[in-house]
């Protein structure tokens, strides 16, 4: 009955809820680091042959390069959020069960502490977190990024729509060949099938919530 009541929200009886990787799992070893990129690719690559795609077919079906896909599966290093939900959605599963190798499990709500989302993935001037981490059959994807000073924005587009909100700093969203600055408050609803970037537009990290859905 307990694990019900955990389950559904409530706090555990010693008033602290079970510890989640935070943003403070940044600083763990490369070792670390290098062993959980590994098991993500694994992950990838046992869901493609799950579903009965060669390398060659998946990479076409996501609508990425050949060799970056490869890439993908042999380091784990460097995949998008959005495309590990597109693999999640061509292959039928929960997008957790991507990134963490066991099954979500609620369905009514999951509350997401101040700093406790789960870490997604990272690679040079990128941080996520996962705020809906154990939340079962997601129609979409909440994610608290954050950006470093001074890093390039690389254009990705994927499927679906998109919602950033900042919440600390100022923001510029590349859009195609046009460029918008957000500061903390602003917001921007937009088609990410357009190639599109975000980077840091102040002298400290900005942080934006973004939804993504396909």
């Amino acid at each position: 009955m307990a694990e019900n009541n955990l389950a559904a929200g409530a706090q555990p009886k010693n008033g602290k809820e079970p510890a989640s990787p935070t943003m403070s799992d940044l600083a763990v070893s490369d070792q670390v680091d290098g062993a959980q990129f590994a098991e993500l690719a694994q992950r990838i690559a046992g869901l493609r042959d799950a579903c009965g795609y060669t390398v060659e077919e998946f990479a076409e079906k996501l609508g990425v390069e050949l060799e970056t896909y490869r890439a993908y599966e042999e380091t784990g290093f460097d995949v998008p959020a959005s495309l590990l939900m597109h693999v999640a959605n061509v292959c039928k599963v929960d997008m957790g069960v991507l990134l963490t190798g066991t099954s979500t499990h609620l369905n009514t709500y999951q509350v997401v502490r101040a700093g406790a989302g789960r870490v997604v993935d990272r690679f040079p001037g990128y941080h996520f977190q996962d705020l809906a981490y154990s939340y079962s059959n997601k129609v979409m994807q909440p994610l608290l990024v954050t950006l470093e000073p001074d890093k390039p924005a690389e254009l990705v587009a994927h499927a679906g729509q998109e919602f950033n909100y900042v919440t600390k700093g100022s923001v510029l969203l590349v859009f195609n060949d046009h460029e918008v600055i957000l500061n903390e408050g602003d917001s921007v609803y937009f088609n990410p099938q357009i190639p599109h970037a975000q980077r840091c537009a102040s002298d400290t990290p900005a942080t934006f919530v973004t939804m993504i859905t396909e």
